[in-house]
């Protein structure tokens, strides 16, 4: 059975704004997802019905078989954790060591078990020498940390990160890249929002593609980061790496390779039959 289901989904914003026309999507348990468009495409508003933030207007979502129209955020956010855009959305007590704890005493864990997790989750996310300082004094992509770090701590079954690598540079997105993929490694199911194609090119996870509120494509990167047409109907580019292949399919380079190792060893080939 499907971790989430979403089947012919339809939502309105108060105002008016049809943010999602008709989306139908399955996503397996243990699966790493891309959900990529332009800004406006419905991204951010479809995974707010993941944990129940948002209730369709029309249609259904499912997580683990349970309708959440019919569940609590409190019960559905056990499952779903969801990572916010800007951290500061979810932020808000003294301490550190206190915003990771307290989803655990919320969702009533022990004390023993709350402090475990609490020391587990700054180890995991680099954050030991702040445990006592408050998280608004912290760097931008400290509070990034901090947020996934009070999401993990609670070890839900899916992981959502919306646009998680805005304001983080290439050092920091490979660290990133290494963590979720480790995290996936270890069976969770990732869901990762962005329009960074170049970060996804170097993840490679399946891609679900939105425009206009609907889904206009879903299929491995590769396939859906290499179709013009695709990119262009969701306003997207091609990674860099695609477009240099692109350049040198005269001299047999193949048009699906997305990732830079991939393309260092198709390069390297090329140069061999030259005889460089």
């Amino acid at each position: 059975m499907p971790v989430i289901e979403v089947d012919s989904l339809h939502y309105t914003y108060p105002n008016g704004v049809e943010a999602l026309r008709g989306v139908s999507l399955s996503i397996e348990r243990g699966e790493f997802v891309a959900i990529m468009g332009e800004n406006g495409a419905g991204k951010t508003t479809l995974i707010k019905h993941f944990n129940g933030l948002l209730r369709p207007t029309k249609g259904c979502v499912r997580v683990d078989g349970v309708d959440t129209r019919e569940a609590s955020v409190a019960e559905l956010s056990k499952k779903v954790g969801l990572v916010f855009q800007n951290p500061d959305s979810q932020l808000f007590s003294e301490t550190v060591e206190e915003e990771i704890a307290f989803a655990l005493r919320n969702f009533g864990f022990s004390e023993e078990v709350v402090e475990k997790r609490v020391r587990w989750a700054l180890s995991l996310l680099g954050l030991e020498q702040y445990r006592t300082t408050s998280p608004f004094l912290l760097s931008g992509g400290e509070r990034k940390r901090l947020a996934l770090a009070s999401v993990l701590a609670w070890d839900p079954d899916v992981v959502v990160l919306d646009e998680p690598t805005i304001g983080q540079d290439y050092g920091q997105k490979e660290k990133l890249m290494q963590f979720i993929t480790q995290l996936n490694t270890q069976g969770k199911t990732v869901v990762v929002v962005t329009h960074d194609v170049e970060f996804v090119a170097d993840c490679n996870p399946r891609v679900v593609l939105m425009a206009a509120g609907k889904i206009v494509a879903d299929g491995h990167a590769r396939e859906v980061l290499t179709n013009p047409q695709l990119l262009d109907e969701a306003s997207l580019l091609s990674p860099q790496v695609a477009k240099v292949l692109h350049h040198l399919s005269d001299l047999g380079a193949p048009s699906s390779v997305i990732d830079l190792y991939e393309a260092r060893d198709v390069l390297l080939r090329l140069l061999r039959r030259r005889g460089v």
